[in-house]
């Protein structure tokens, strides 16, 4: 079994688990409310991503940095063979089948972990100059964030590409870039949306059309009626009957939000948004706290990215602020990828600071 010194635990974070397990206990109480069957599942997904987050804690991964080119380019491996070998569900081929199990992986979700892993390998080894990183570090770095979104996007899969690329370049904008480069990239992105707009497709245009007109679709009126019947404290479990009489779509998935403020109204959802701003906030403090430390720097401003953009685009398309994308709230959604994968880079960054110095790996060790 594993024994650990219990001084190694004065350098854990215990910050993180206090802010993220009251989320993971209020998105179970709803998930239970609106389905048992669900509930039961969700508590699997609990079980296997304690799992991977302990696997990803003990692991010592400072001294295996050496393996994360070999990751990241394994993962876009897998991103090319879905074009060739990938299965198709609703249109979109983006999983792949493992022979004999019959079991689908979704390249795309791995991709996630190796992403920041090589942004935050590229990043170690070779740290910004004092005014940020000139054009030509920019341009590689730059590589590494597009290739995912490219392969990705093409699947088509817009939602997730997006994400892995607004992750990226805001890494870059926390770490550090000549700010003649961002006002560059502005022009750049403004005169050629028009072009990014037409190579849309389809079900991609019709989502925008959806969000800019006058009418909202379906799933968002009844997101916002749900809202509106919560007021300011929310209704008790048999009065929340947009989400009880499944009016409302997909209540504990992408539009939890809206089941959230239904059951416990503007309170609930300000309790939780705030949990939310509390923990963006706390790991952007850890680049103040490690400034010489870039295996952490990049990494917590990664996972402070990524939340940002989750809860903001998810609570932006529930209240008819962005177009409708099949994006989950991280902790809160009822399912079992985004939870897992969270709990993985929740792992590893917890790892990156309780083990900071190379020899605190010594200090557990495997017993028979």
């Amino acid at each position: 079994m594993f024994k650990i010194d219990k001084k190694i635990l004065a350098y854990f974070d215990f910050i993180q688990p206090f802010l993220i397990v009251p989320i993971v206990v209020f998105s179970y109480v709803l998930i239970s409310e609106a389905n048992d069957v669900l509930s039961s599942k969700q508590v699997v997904y609990f079980g296997v991503g304690f799992a991977v987050f302990t696997l990803f804690f003990l692991f010592p991964i400072r001294k295996f940095l050496y393996l994360i080119p070999i990751f990241y380019w394994t993962n876009i491996i897998l991103l090319l063979s879905v074009d060739f070998f990938g299965v198709s569900k609703l249109g979109a081929r983006r999983w792949l089948e493992i022979p004999f199990v019959h079991f689908t992986l979704q390249p795309s979700e791995v991709m996630k972990p190796a992403f920041i892993l090589m942004l935050m390998y590229l990043i170690h080894k070779n740290p910004p100059p004092k005014n940020g990183y000139g054009l030509k570090d920019f341009l590689r770095l730059s590589f590494y964030i597009l290739l995912p979104f490219v392969l990705i996007a093409k699947e088509p899969d817009l939602g997730t590409a997006a994400i892995l690329f607004l992750t990226g370049f805001a890494i870059l904008f926390i770490i550090g870039v000549d700010k003649k480069i961002w006002l560059t990239l502005i022009i750049v992105f403004v005169a050629s949306s028009p072009i990014l707009y037409e190579n849309m497709h389809d079900y991609q245009k019709k989502r925008i059309a959806d969000f800019i007109s006058e009418e909202p679709n379906y799933q968002v009126k009844q997101a916002i009626i749900a809202i509106g019947n919560g007021g300011i404290y929310g209704k008790d479990k048999d009065e929340a009957t947009q989400t009880h009489f499944k009016f409302l779509p997909i209540a504990t998935s992408d539009f939890i939000f809206a089941y959230t403020i239904e059951r416990f109204g503007f309170v609930g959802a300000a309790a939780l948004i705030a949990l939310y701003a509390l923990l963006i906030l706390h790991l952007l403090s850890l680049n103040y706290d490690f400034k010489s430390d870039y295996l952490i720097r990049v990494f917590t401003s990664a996972l402070a990215s990524l939340i940002f953009i989750y809860t903001g685009v998810n609570i932006s398309m529930v209240v008819g602020f962005a177009p409708v994308v099949g994006v989950p709230l991280p902790f809160f959604s009822y399912g079992g990828s985004s939870f897992i994968t969270f709990m993985i880079l929740f792992g590893i960054l917890q790892n990156l600071l309780t083990f900071r110095m190379k020899d605190n790996y010594k200090t557990y060790k495997i017993r028979m």
